[in-house]
């Protein structure tokens, strides 16, 4: 067996689990599964767990390759899993991002249940958005049920899951972003105390919350074994259900925010908008990108124009109602080649975690094959102070095409954000914004917005 492969890569998120790791070598993922793992993997095929969950869409689906692609001599099997699109983390979702991986993490461990296995994991980040619905990615995270044992995942489902969207339904949907701090999961007992008093009122979130954060406490120290005793089947089934029907109370209605309505109050005129929609998906047709960013994307209407079944879409927006309403509205039309998700481009999301590598940057997950910055650079440029030139240099660092919209001070949104401070963007001018892009990009054209004083570019990156 061969180790230590030419241009092989451990990935740095899957070192944790002693199971099995994902590696890759030539562009190509792989995960190898280590012998201590064999009897579970057996389990999972020999109880049709596997197919079934498949065949549902709850499991990212694989192919056994050849054991010599083996990273080490522990290897049982080396398999290599479809690759998702696009990774994405728990504090970039929405709420309804959350709440749907959330029930599908639940509804996988009742099916295994069934066919006797269990979840060991219920980690957040075991689940990506594929094809457009919440799906396990982590193939090892299944172990054989025992009766009578409780279910080990318990506490952290309701850390990475129950806890935060509870304080996002019940406080401020912002509180997501503590994910970014507790990685493995919201202390409960500091969402005990976040949370309002009325939450003590749901049986739901008094039991898996406060009561369940008390528990810890008073059992800190001790040995796991002390902290809770047998639990059958059907009490565990139990357990399941009312996590469920708890977390399906939890609703969060998007509105209030800066940006959830901005189509409804922008200066386009129809054939205004219709033509900058028409270029983009123009120039996109021309580019053919597999993998396309759209930066400040709001509700995802350009974002739209930009998908198909060859192209699949990232659509950043820094306000979480419109990454709610484009998530609920991707849902609602079944479309599989678009994600929604959170992003302040003035401070994305960084590498965090073990050796700060364990979960990438935003930028870390790039080249895009094309960026799409419409209606943003204003924003960036003037409410946020980044200059020109290393605004050109980020676009060049995460995108390998740039469809990019400039946004003058003679348009009614950059009169709104000058009104209020004195004007020191000197610099900001069609001509000083082409002269900075240059240095980085060539520009392939240049077309003015109809009925506006935008302009709209496309560029390729030198």
């Amino acid at each position: 067996m061969m180790t230590n492969q030419l241009n092989s890569r451990q990935l740095p998120a899957s070192f944790r689990d002693p199971s099995g790791f994902l590696f890759s070598r030539g562009g190509v993922l792989y995960r190898q599964v280590n012998r201590v793992y064999e009897q579970e993997y057996i389990r999972l095929f020999e109880s049709g767990l596997y197919e079934k969950l498949v065949r549902a869409r709850l499991l990212i689906p694989h192919v056994e390759v050849d054991q010599a692609l083996a990273e080490s001599e522990s290897a049982y099997k080396v398999i290599q899993p479809e690759r998702v699109p696009f990774i994405s983390y728990p504090y970039e979702w929405s709420f309804s991002q959350l709440k749907d991986a959330a029930v599908v993490t639940l509804s996988i461990q009742r099916r295994a249940l069934k066919l006797g296995m269990s979840l060991k994991d219920a980690s957040a980040y075991n689940i990506q958005f594929v094809r457009g619905k919440a799906t396990l990615i982590d193939t090892l995270s299944f172990e054989t049920y025992k009766e009578g044992q409780p279910w080990v995942a318990y506490r952290q489902f309701c850390q990475h899951f129950l806890a935060p969207l509870a304080l996002m339904a019940l406080k401020d949907v912002r509180l997501n972003q503590l994910l970014r701090v507790y990685i493995d999961g919201l202390p409960l007992d500091l969402a005990s105390e976040l949370l309002p008093w009325k939450s003590r009122l749901n049986f739901g979130l008094l039991t898996h919350i406060h009561v369940h954060a008390s528990a810890q406490k008073r059992y800190a120290g001790e040995e796991i074994k002390s902290r809770g005793g047998a639990m059958s089947k059907q009490a565990m089934i139990g357990l399941i259900d009312n996590l469920e029907a708890t977390i399906k109370k939890l609703a969060w209605i998007p509105k209030g925010t800066e940006w959830g309505n901005y189509y409804d109050i922008t200066n386009y005129s129809d054939s205004a908008f219709e033509h900058k929609r028409g270029l983009v998906a123009e120039w996109t047709n021309r580019v053919k990108p597999s993998v396309a960013w759209d930066l400040g994307a709001n509700n995802g209407v350009f974002s739209r124009a930009v998908s198909t079944p060859e192209t699949f879409v990232v659509s950043f927006d820094i306000d979480p109602a419109a990454v709610e309403k484009n998530y609920l509205q991707m849902k609602n039309e079944k479309t599989e080649s678009l994600l929604p998700l959170l992003l302040d481009l003035t401070n994305p999301s960084p590498s965090i975690g073990w050796a700060n590598r364990e979960r990438e940057s935003f930028g870390s997950r790039g080249p895009a094959d094309m960026v799409l910055a419409l209606a943003i650079i204003h924003h960036l440029a003037i409410s946020n102070n980044v200059p020109l030139l290393q605004l050109a240099e980020y676009f060049a660092k995460i995108g390998k095409c740039l469809v990019i919209e400039f946004v003058p001070k003679s348009d009614s949104q950059v009169k709104k954000l000058l009104a209020s401070r004195e004007d020191v963007f000197h610099n900001y001018t069609v001509e000083g914004f082409e002269s900075a892009f240059r240095e980085k990009f060539i520009i392939h054209e240049k077309v003015p917005v109809r009925e506006s004083k935008r302009v709209i570019y496309l560029m390729e990156g030198k």
